[in-house]
């Protein structure tokens, strides 16, 4: 699927092959559920699991049940975000719905629900993931900013802009696809995974 969220024909149509094939087709995405049912249906798939957020998010449908949300205390994050680098947007995650952020993001960037909330309310409670946002600055500028942050206690994923997402500690594409996996009674060794972002690093390694 490329950023404006269009998948090919001929991805469509070697995923069909692979469907037709009984062969388990599993999304893994950085996305949040509430922007990858769409997808889901539009490949149809048959019932089954997808890992969202980074592996935050795991969600068995149809029908719709969230299997798995592992969460964290975002306060620090805020804080220290709001400490070092003023100004930046801050979204925190509403599984299924949407977000709560500090400020409008750029257009198109968030889909769903979108509540404007105080820094305070933010991180008033446990969350799936922060994302940080500042079209200001340069891709090697969010890392240089991740690395002065100091984070301990999560996983951070630098997106494809100036664009920052923070997980729960030790939580990723891999974890939540080797959980997928022993699920359906697969080894590691028999999985195919494709990916093409910084995200899709340890999955692959993984795989």
């Amino acid at each position: 699927v490329d950023r404006d969220g269009v998948l090919s024909a001929a991805m469509a149509d070697a995923i069909d092959r692979v469907v037709a094939a009984g062969v388990p087709v599993v999304l893994a995405t950085g996305r949040s559920w509430h922007s990858t049912v769409d997808l889901v249906e539009q490949l149809g798939l048959p019932a089954g699991l997808t890992v969202c957020s980074n592996g935050a998010v795991i969600v068995s449908y149809p029908p719709q049940q969230v299997v798995q949300a592992v969460t964290f205390d975002p306060r620090e994050v805020i804080e220290r975000v709001e400490q070092f680098a003023p100004g930046t947007l801050i979204a925190v995650e509403e599984i299924g719905r949407g977000y709560r952020l500090n400020d409008h993001f750029p257009e198109g960037d968030l889909t769903g629900e979108l509540v404007v909330q105080s820094v305070e309310e933010l991180g008033a409670l446990p969350v799936t993931r922060v994302i940080l946002r500042d079209p200001r600055r340069s891709v090697d500028e969010f890392i240089e900013l991740a690395t002065h942050l100091g984070l301990q206690g999560v996983t951070y994923f630098v997106g494809w802009s100036a664009w920052l997402d923070i997980a729960p500690e030790g939580v990723n594409k891999a974890t939540a696809l080797a959980q997928v996996a022993a699920d359906l009674g697969i080894k590691a060794e028999d999985v195919l995974a494709a990916g093409d972002g910084r995200n899709d690093i340890e999955m692959l390694r993984w795989a």
